[in-house]
């Protein structure tokens, strides 16, 4: 059997100093693609409250004018 020897045991430390370093390069690549990603859904959702906005604007808006020409009919009970 090899006997544990100090060089040995520090070789296997590097080593998994290297690797853990590899992980820590990994985390920070997810940390940005999730902050990228967390912004564009922002935006998306930003955009969507804006076509709610204009949405319900114009159908205020063409109700006003269908009331002023008559065009609405009797609300369904």
């Amino acid at each position: 059997m090899t006997a544990v020897t100090n060089e040995l045991m520090y070789e296997v430390l590097k080593q998994i100093q290297v690797r853990l370093g590899v992980i820590e390069d990994g985390q920070r690549e997810i940390r940005a693609e999730l902050k990228s990603m967390r912004i564009q859904l922002q935006a998306v959702q930003v955009d969507i409250g804006n076509v709610y906005e204009t949405t319900g604007t114009m159908d205020n808006r063409i109700g006003r004018i269908e009331r002023r020409l008559d065009l609405s009919e009797a609300p369904v009970q």
